[in-house]
Formats: C-alpha cells, sequence, structure tokens
C-alpha cells in the first residue's frame, strides 16, 4: 500500500473515531433524566444520600432553633411575662411566627447539602430547570387556590364543623392573617424541599423507579405530624404519594408547594379567625368527612396540573 494511501486511510478513520466521540458525548450529555434521578451523578457513592440525609436532620434542628433564640432574646429585652418554663410569652401569634419561620428556614439547609455531597447544582431540588419556575408556580396556584377555598366553604355548611369556633375580633385577626400569608409559603415550602424533594431524590439515587422514595417520604411525612386518627394519617400519607408523583410527573417542586401553602394557609385562616392559632391539633387529627373531602379535593387538583402540564408541555426531564 502507498504512503498516501495509508495515510489517507489513517486521516480517515481519525475523522471516524473522532466523529464519534463527539456523537457519543453529545449522547451524554443530552440524557433526558427524571426528577427523582438527578441527584445520581457521576460523584455518587452509596452512602452519600444517607450522610446528606443525616446532615438535613442536623441542618433542621439548627435552623429551627435560630427563630426561638431571636423570640427569647426579643422577649427578654421587652420584658416580657415568661412561661413554668423560663420561656417568655409573646403570643399566640409570635408563636406561630416562630415555628412557621423555623420550618422555612430548612429550605437554604437542603439546598447546601445537595450542593455539598452531591456536587450539582442546589437548584436542581427546585425542578429539572435549576430553580423554581415561578409562571409553572402561578398557573398551579390558580388551580389551587379555588379547590382549596371551596372544600372549606362545603365544610363550613356541614353540621358540626364549625361547632366552637367564635370571632376573635379586627386586630388580632388582622394580625394572625398577616404573618400566615407572609410566613406560610415558606413553611410548606421547606417542608416540600425535604419530603417531596430531598428525599424523593436521594431514593431516586439508588433506584431507578420512583415507588420506594415516593411511598417511604409520603409515609415519613405522615409520621412526623404524630398520630391522630387512622382517617388524618390516611391523608396525610395520600396527600404526600400525590404530590411526590405530581412532583416527578411536573420536574419540580411547584405544584406540590402551591398545594401544601394553600390549605395551609386557609386553615390557618380559619385558626385566627376563631383565635385558635395555638392549637395543637394537626392535620393528623382529621375525622372521616375532612379526609374524604381533602382526599378528593388533592385528587382533582393532581388530574387538573397533571392536565395543564400535558398542554403546556413542561418540562419533566434534565438534559445533561
Amino acid at each position: 500500500m502507498s504512503r498516501p494511501r495509508a495515510a489517507g486511510m489513517l486521516e480517515h478513520m481519525t475523522t471516524t473515531l473522532d466523529s464519534e466521540h463527539r456523537d457519543n458525548r453529545e449522547i451524554r450529555e443530552t440524557e433526558a433524566v427524571a426528577y427523582h434521578r438527578i441527584a445520581r451523578t457521576a460523584h455518587h457513592r452509596w452512602w452519600w444520600p444517607l450522610a446528606g440525609t443525616l446532615l438535613v436532620m442536623v441542618g433542621a434542628v439548627v435552623a429551627a432553633l435560630v427563630p426561638y433564640i431571636v423570640a427569647g432574646v426579643a422577649g427578654s429585652l421587652l420584658d416580657r411575662p415568661v412561661d413554668a418554663d423560663g420561656w417568655p410569652v409573646l403570643g399566640d401569634e409570635a408563636d406561630l411566627a416562630v415555628s412557621l419561620a423555623g420550618l422555612g428556614l430548612v429550605i437554604p439547609v437542603v439546598l447546601l447539602v445537595a450542593r455539598w455531597t452531591q456536587r450539582r447544582p442546589a437548584g436542581t431540588v427546585s425542578s429539572v430547570a435549576g430553580r423554581l419556575r415561578w409562571g409553572w408556580l402561578g398557573r398551579c396556584a390558580l388551580l389551587a387556590v379555588p379547590l382549596v377555598a371551596l372544600m372549606y366553604v362545603i365544610l363550613f355548611f356541614v353540621p358540626g364543623e364549625d361547632e366552637g369556633l367564635a370571632w376573635v375580633g379586627w386586630e388580632r385577626f388582622a394580625v394572625g392573617v398577616a404573618v400566615v400569608l407572609v410566613l406560610v409559603p415558606f413553611q410548606a415550602a421547606g417542608e416540600e424541599y425535604v419530603f417531596r424533594g430531598w428525599l424523593v431524590q436521594a431514593f431516586g439515587s439508588w433506584t431507578r423507579s420512583p415507588w420506594p422514595g415516593i411511598v417511604v417520604s409520603a409515609v415519613l411525612f405522615g409520621l412526623l405530624h404524630g398520630y391522630g386518627t387512622p382517617w388524618g394519617m390516611a391523608d396525610l400519607i395520600w396527600f404526600g404519594i400525590v404530590t411526590a408523583v405530581l412532583t416527578i410527573r411536573t420536574g419540580g417542586l411547584e405544584a406540590a408547594i402551591v398545594l401544601h401553602a394553600a390549605g395551609n394557609t386557609v386553615a390557618f385562616v380559619v385558626a385566627a379567625a376563631a383565635g385558635m392559632l395555638a392549637s395543637e391539633e394537626t392535620a393528623t387529627d382529621a375525622g372521616a368527612l375532612l379526609t374524604i373531602a381533602d382526599v378528593t379535593m388533592v385528587t382533582l387538583y393532581a388530574a387538573a396540573v397533571l392536565w395543564l402540564a400535558r398542554r403546556r408541555r413542561v418540562q419533566s426531564l434534565l438534559s445533561r
């Protein structure tokens, strides 16, 4: 074989290999990844999700303590009376603000842990777009708010459901509503970032199927609200399953955050009107009627969100 011909063949083979390498690289770079699999990065090790979960738990405790420390200092400076435990008495609205703020501060904890332990953009906990998609969040709100409001209106007219409620007065009601409107969205988002965000993605780094993460996160979500009635526990677990499915199918936490925030906001506004913000009852104390109404509302919301996501062609996969 002549030298020029051999050189030509070598050049052709080199060009072909380079072309195949580029094609394979492009395929890898444009691989479509579902939301629950985003934490499965090149740096993944089987033990990182466990270590990250421990860090999230410790960080959540520290974050929750910050508002209590601030409240304690403020109470001392204002010379507020103290309770039997020596804690300053600030009032129901202030106590609610402290607990809500503590849950909201979990959000940066989750983002930082995801960035540090999994070496990925922190925003990929929010969605496959690497951020909260505010337009999509707003559209979900247009679906959630009317459904949640309608459910409470219907329950209001059910005999016995409004028993024991008494108007608290405009001044206290206004303060309570202000606290709720400002802080509940952060509280709801904080819980979603932990359960539908971190936990679903942590399990997704181990298994291709999303169901282990969906089920475990939903059960833990219910248990961490305490145990009241079987109806209430079933309601919370169903909420956790549906919102996790929505998160994966729509590629982000927006739909889950909106539904959680809308439900909690209306519930707290009703409690503020009746002067019951200090009540220790949670969703797990729900009875049969409230559970049936809530499960129906959550299911209808999920169906509407999935229909709208298909219609709007919402991005549900990450290309990398």
